[in-house]
This record gives structure tokens, C-alpha cells and sequence, in this order.
């Protein structure tokens, strides 16, 4: 499964501005991640890890992150190619490792060498309870501690039909924004995901995405200041 930045995004200036404004854009990037879930044996693991290190040169304005589970992560760390980035799937509420049974704490994983960690993926919320205030708590302890966070939100398809889909994805982003600290917004990236749209085998037409991430990119404005050039947004779904 891949996540494709649909709209494009810049990278940001670093300090002197406030978390009410996102800084200017320097250059669009684009950001391609995969997400490998609950998935992949030791020989296919090395087969994905195998077909990445011989893909030609990575173009300099596009970010690539993979995300295996946590069982294969040192192994994929050690042989991908440098300009592929690794990242955890979660990360725990508390910014310290401790008595966190199955947790990793992001003290242990910018450690462990790693940058890139996914909050908020619909099956967490439905699966392990995670509320918006849960996913804004650990948005906002990754951020702290320096990781760069992909933060996903979107609706179920009876949310879409009933035409609320801009409702529930807002319900998910204010304690995203709101946990943002100073400084911090250009390691931010916003996915949006329609719940519909994964494992189910259908996908959300470029018109659908587009239209929805139109909508999230003016909220973020209105909101936070969100630089239309400095700011990420993407798109995610699988097959």
C-alpha cells in the first residue's frame, strides 16, 4: 500500500515563526510512503527491501518512507538505501521509555536512528480505541521530542454519503493543531485517508481527493495559518 501526495507541499524555514503561521515555501516536495501494516515474513521483507535499493536514483525533491512493522524494522533500517526513511506505525502518549507493555516510546525511537512515525491510522482508531484527544496527545509528545509525524484522518463512506465528511475529518484534526508546539508544523504531514478507500479495493477518484484536500487545506488556514506552499498533505489508501 502507498500513500501519494495529491496536491505538492514546500519545504519550510526553520524558526522564528509562530505555530499560528506556517513557514514559506522553499520548493515543492513530494512525499511517497508506504505502509506495510501487520505484514511481511523475514524473505519478503528482504524482497521489498531488494526491490527499493535497486530503484534508480530518487528524485531530490521527493521524500520516500516506509513503515514495516515493528518486528522487521532494525533488519530494513540496516539494508535499505539511505534516501529511503524508515518509520515506526505508532508511537506511545508518554515521551519516555518505561512500564509500557508492546509500546515504543519516542525517546527509543529517534535512538534507534529513526525520524518518521504514523499517528492516527483508522485502524488504530477503530481497533485500539484511539480517540482524536489520544491521537492529538501522541502528536504532540512525538513532535516535542524532534520526530517527524504523519497524522491521518478521514471518514467512514456513510459519512461521505451523509455529505459530512469535512465534519468528521475536522472532529480529528482540532486536537491535531492544537497539539502542534512552537516550531514544529513543518514536521507535520496530514493524510488523508478515507476509511472506505482502505482494503476495501476501492480508491477515491482524483476529483474526490483533490475536492477533500481543497477543503483541509482552507481549514488549516483558517485555522493555523497552514502556508498553502509550506505545509503537507496526502493522500492514502490500499488495495
Amino acid at each position: 500500500p502507498t500513500k501519494r501526495e495529491l496536491d505538492g507541499a514546500g519545504d519550510s524555514e526553520r524558526g522564528g515563526k509562530s505555530r499560528r503561521r506556517a513557514a514559506g515555501s522553499m520548493g515543492r516536495r513530494i512525499l511517497v510512503g508506504g505502509n506495510w501494516k501487520c505484514n511481511g515474513t523475514v524473505a519478503q521483507v528482504k524482497t521489498l527491501v531488494d526491490m527499493l535499493n535497486g530503484v534508480e536514483d530518487i528524485p531530490g525533491n521527493v521524500d520516500v518512507v516506509v513503515a514495516p512493522p515493528a518486528l522487521h524494522i532494525g533488519s530494513v533500517l540496516a539494508a535499505v538505501r539511505k534516501d529511503v526513511k524508515v518509520a515506526v506505525q505508532n508511537s506511545w502518549s508518554e515521551p519516555k521509555q518505561g512500564a509500557w507493555t508492546g509500546e515504543l516510546t519516542p525517546d527509543m525511537i529517534l535512538d534507534f536512528g529513526l525520524e518518521w512515525v504514523i499517528l492516527g491510522h483508522s485502524e488504530r482508531r477503530a481497533y485500539c480505541a484511539e480517540s482524536p484527544e489520544i491521537v492529538g496527545k501522541k502528536v504532540r509528545v512525538a513532535l516535542e521530542a524532534g520526530l517527524n509525524v504523519i497524522a491521518c484522518i478521514g471518514e467512514q463512506l456513510s459519512d461521505r454519503d451523509a455529505g459530512k465528511t469535512m465534519d468528521v475529518c475536522k472532529e480529528q484534526l482540532d486536537p491535531i493543531l492544537s497539539a502542534v508546539p512552537e516550531g514544529a508544523i513543518d514536521r507535520l504531514v496530514i493524510a488523508y485517508e478515507p476509511v472506505w478507500a482502505i482494503g476495501t479495493g476501492v480508491t477515491a477518484s482524483p476529483e474526490q481527493a483533490q475536492e477533500t484536500h481543497r477543503e483541509i487545506r482552507s481549514y488549516l488556514q483558517e485555522t493555523i495559518g497552514f502556508d498553502a506552499g509550506g505545509g503537507r498533505i496526502m493522500y492514502g489508501g490500499s488495495g
